[in-house]
């Protein structure tokens, strides 16, 4: 089963299968499910025709994948061009939702650490 150029894997239940299209998540799948009239733990190669085209006419309707990239990726270069204060943190890269930074946020700011001897990189032995 192929919706929007994607595969959705065969042995998994379609509600957590649909997921595997960008801006689809578990609510989202349940949503599409019960609004065609489909069992949640159905698996897509169960799915007769007429039921796949009825979830990928539901799917195209919304905005997912490259659509929904893009109106993402606007957003935040509408922040960075007015300088507000959560595009200057997308700017340098710093977490935008109020966390604290003094320690954490590794993952935003990478394995970068101020004091010394405190890298990971691993001891040379003599």
């Amino acid at each position: 089963m192929r919706i929007l150029g994607i595969t959705i894997p065969e042995t998994k239940r379609l509600e957590v299968g649909l997921t595997v299209l960008f801006g689809v998540g578990r609510s989202r799948a349940r949503r599409i499910l019960d609004t065609t009239g489909i069992s949640p733990g159905a698996r897509p190669k169960d799915v007769t025709v007429s039921q796949e085209n009825e979830i990928r006419k539901i799917v195209e309707g919304m905005k997912v994948e490259g659509d929904l990239k893009r109106e993402i990726a606007g957003n935040i270069k509408r922040l960075k061009d007015i300088k507000s204060y959560r595009g200057v943190r997308h700017l340098r890269g710093l977490p935008v939702r109020g966390q604290r930074t003094k320690t954490n946020s590794r993952t935003r700011r990478g394995n970068v650490r101020k004091t010394m001897g405190t890298g990971k990189r691993a001891v040379e032995k003599k």
